[in-house]
């Protein structure tokens, strides 16, 4: 196996994005936490006051033999809207945005490509893609309590009605890369 490599990416609630993430084959692991913001080793509840600066994320560790970072961002970006600014759903406020924190100048000229390609397709209707691409900086995981939560928790409101039905998409959507390896 060669190296791995790391992808880090915020599009809404990370208990939304971890489950997605750990299912892809060629995904070692996905942690929640957040990055992008003022605050080192910030907690949830700072976070949620969307003062720190920072995003919930998921940081992915992936074998690039066996997923690519461009399939990654299909993934990362098939399953949240790009083009709401900060926000998802009914999730609201700066910690909830998207963003692509990248780890290498090939990640950032491919997540840039991405985009220009994106907004070129009739799907997205001449919306704009409000993705934030910038380098990465730190990753702070979060608290035990969040990690594994729509698996520990399947049956809290959020997770039948929120997370549930968005995984249970990406599974219709992406089944032939389903079978993650951590």
């Amino acid at each position: 196996m060669a190296d791995s490599e790391t992808a880090t990416f915020g599009g809404g609630c990370f208990w939304c994005m971890e489950p997605i993430f750990e299912d892809l084959r060629g995904v070692i692991s996905a942690e929640p936490g957040f990055a992008g913001g003022r605050v080192k080793n910030p907690s949830y509840r700072e976070v949620c006051t969307g003062r720190t600066g920072h995003a919930e994320v998921v940081q992915i560790t992936f074998d690039p033999e066996r997923i690519s970072f461009r399939d990654l961002l299909e993934v990362f970006f098939a399953v949240h809207d790009p083009t709401t600014e900060n926000r998802q759903g009914a999730d609201v406020g700066p910690q909830y945005r998207s963003i692509i924190l990248t780890h290498s100048d090939g990640q950032r000229e491919e997540a840039f490509e991405m985009v220009s390609s994106l907004e070129a397709e009739p799907t997205w209707e001449g919306r704009r893609i409000v993705t934030e691409i910038v380098p990465f900086e730190a990753f702070y995981p979060a608290e035990k309590e969040h990690r594994h939560y729509f698996e520990a928790h399947p049956e809290r409101a959020y997770c039948r009605t929120v997370i549930a039905p968005k995984v249970a998409k990406f599974h219709r959507q992406f089944s032939e890369r389903i079978g993650g390896v951590g």
